[in-house]
């Protein structure tokens, strides 16, 4: 694994350094998006990028957060924060913990062997996943473009008092309950509890309870009237000069990262000119600490509501990460190992979640930076960590002076360049299936939740996919009468040297494909097609690689019906898996006999020949 990791040491040092340096604004930038601050999303691409790098089964990747990945972390923290009182530290050890819990899933999916078949989720699926992932960045990062807080807005906040008021008080009933002491008879302990409530309490509540309304997409919609009404106009100059940076540098050079350029330029700027702007939040000095509170009082019923939603990380982390693998081995002339890759970035997860940082995956921009710089080996992801490393424990300070506004201006043009326009230009010429899979993601994920949009895209996609292999199969399954001298060509010629005297006594199924759940009502349909003068079936079986259980009852109700009417049922060229499957259940040979199988239509003709006479 780490085998001529020290070669190329001048190109990866090179590498290294310069995909760190690219790293740094994006870090932040996705650190402040989540909500846990700059800090986080610094931590998560130290951990992740170093150990992902140095387990995992891609040379020249680099890791770290991710839009894709931060934008479904940013409503996990925001779900978990609602549900703990709005405290950002009472909800974090159930943030990491679930942080954790992805990377744990992402090592077992690479134990498992799984990494093969991410690969296999349908186009649609991640092609609505990633504009709605787009979509989502530009409208949340509208609010801070403009400089907009909720924090800021005491009229805002003020409408929340009453609301704030109640929840205090339902707070005090609840803890009352929780005593044994809240009886209908006696309200004194709950009167003497409110008195306590003062004004800072109610303020405090009503600012949680704003900040809850104006998260995410929707809270965001809701928001930009006031936030036009209220328009810094610094803050949007400082955006909107940060995007043109970005846009415009890449015209003159490509060899400069331009997402950096623009974060020195502007917050050079405004710092020494003394500009009134919002700082983002300050980022502690030295080295990370450990986050154990998850560990506290750990139960299954503390993690139990949020597993599945580990598991969609984990699964996005996965996909990330691999298609960023496919670009490096691309460039590179290389291949990677999918299910290492799995695990060094389960590592690099569970790792960071440890820190307080933020999960990640395989960083399609940083990775070729990475390559085009010099990087070869797993060397130059780790020295890209121990950049942003050094940036930490040197320029935390100095990092804590960046304007808000210039982060909300990378964010703007992550989000710009992440849609799928390859996947929204395609539309009038994808089939219409396909693109209701793909809108369906995209709305879903955009106002409603990230998590169960990709899990119903998911099975929607599945359910057309089946839909369609039923229907070809059963249009290429037949039911065939000797009498119709039209259905006697290739590929089934062989049957054209069957005797004409047999034709009310013998019929030929063909099977052609796979016989599932997808297309069992099709089958049973066809079977109802055979006459009461048939005395025997012939089905032919050599392009059936595959049956489940649906099919296999499917095929056993059929049999069943046929031996009740005295039909004989012939198999030819039964394959391997079928036949196992029909012997588990006992049609072989309850209903079909080891005599009537046939490992072709010849031998199948000589048996006919011998046993069926012509009924007049």
């Amino acid at each position: 694994m780490f085998k001529n990791i020290f070669t190329n040491f001048r190109g990866n040092i090179f590498g290294g350094i310069t995909a760190g340096i690219v790293a740094l604004p994006l870090a932040l930038a996705f650190g402040v998006q989540s909500g846990l601050g700059p800090s986080a999303g610094l931590y998560g691409a130290i951990m992740i990028g170093f150990f992902a790098s140095l387990f995992g089964g891609t040379n020249t990747q680099i890791s770290g957060p991710t839009a894709p990945m931060t934008a479904v972390s940013m409503v996990v923290i925001a779900g978990i924060i609602a549900a703990n009182n709005g405290s950002v530290e009472e909800a974090l050890p159930y943030i990491l913990l679930v942080f954790l819990l992805a990377g744990l899933f992402q090592i077992i999916l690479g134990i498992l062997g799984l990494g093969k078949y991410i690969k296999y989720i349908p186009y649609p699926v991640v092609s609505g996943f990633m504009t709605a992932i787009g979509v989502i960045i530009l409208i949340t990062q509208i609010l801070p473009m403009l400089g907009y807080y909720t924090v800021d807005d005491k009229d805002y906040i003020s409408e929340f008092k009453p609301q704030a008021e109640e929840v205090l008080l339902d707070k005090i009933l609840q803890e009352e309950a929780g005593e044994g002491i809240l009886v209908l008879e006696d309200f004194e302990e709950t009167v003497r509890r409110a008195k306590r409530i003062n004004g800072n309490d109610i303020d405090a509540e009503a600012l949680i309870l704003a900040k809850t309304a104006g998260s995410g997409v929707m809270g965001a919609v809701k928001l930009i009237p006031r936030a036009f009404q209220n328009i810094n106009f610094l803050e949007l100059g400082l955006a909107l000069v940060t995007i043109f940076i970005i846009f415009g540098f890449k015209r003159i050079t490509t060899k400069v990262p331009s997402t950096l350029v623009a974060l020195l330029v502007v917050s050079a700027a405004a710092y020494f000119l003394k500009w009134d702007y919002k700082p983002i939040s300050e980022i502690p000095s030295g080295f990370p600490g450990l986050n154990l509170d998850m560990f506290a009082n750990f139960s299954l019923g503390q993690i139990s509501p949020y597993i599945f939603t580990a598991l969609t990380l984990s699964f996005l982390g996965a996909i990330d990460s691999l298609l960023t693998s496919v670009v490096a081995d691309n460039m590179t002339k290389t291949k990677h190992n999918p299910n290492q890759e799995l695990i060094g970035q389960g590592i690099g997860n569970s790792v960071a979640s440890l820190f307080g940082g933020l999960p990640g995956a395989g960083a399609t921009i940083r990775t070729v930076v990475n390559i085009n710089s010099g990087g070869t080996t797993k060397l130059s992801g780790m020295i890209a960590a121990a950049v942003l490393l050094i940036i930490t424990l040197v320029l935390a300070p100095v990092a804590s002076q960046i304007p808000a506004a210039v982060l909300a201006g990378i964010l703007i043009t992550v989000g710009i360049g992440v849609m799928d326009y390859k996947g929204l230009k395609a539309i009038p010429k994808m089939p219409r299936s396909e693109v209701v899979v793909m809108l369906v993601v995209l709305v879903l994920s955009v106002f409603w939740n990230l998590v169960y949009a990709v899990g119903i895209g998911l099975v929607l996609a599945s359910l057309i996919f089946m839909k369609k292999i039923g229907d070809v199969s059963a249009k290429r399954s037949k039911i065939v009468p000797l009498s119709n001298a039209d259905e006697l060509a290739l590929p089934w010629n062989d049957e054209n040297n069957f005797p004409q005297k047999l034709k009310e006594e013998v019929f030929i199924k063909r099977l052609d494909g796979p016989l599932f759940f997808g297309n069992t009502n099709d089958f049973q349909e066809l079977a109802k097609g055979i006459p009461h003068t048939a005395t025997h079936l012939i089905i032919r079986m050599g392009k059936v690689p595959y049956i489940d259980q649906s099919g296999l009852y499917a095929l056993e109700e059929l049999m069943l019906r046929l031996f009740k009417s005295k039909v004989k049922v012939i198999l030819v060229n039964l394959q391997k898996q079928p036949r196992v499957m029909m012997e588990n259940i006992d049609i072989i040979p309850d209903l079909i006999p080891e005599k009537r199988l046939f490992k072709n239509f010849k031998e199948a003709m000589v048996y006919i020949n011998a046993n069926v006479e012509d009924v007049v």
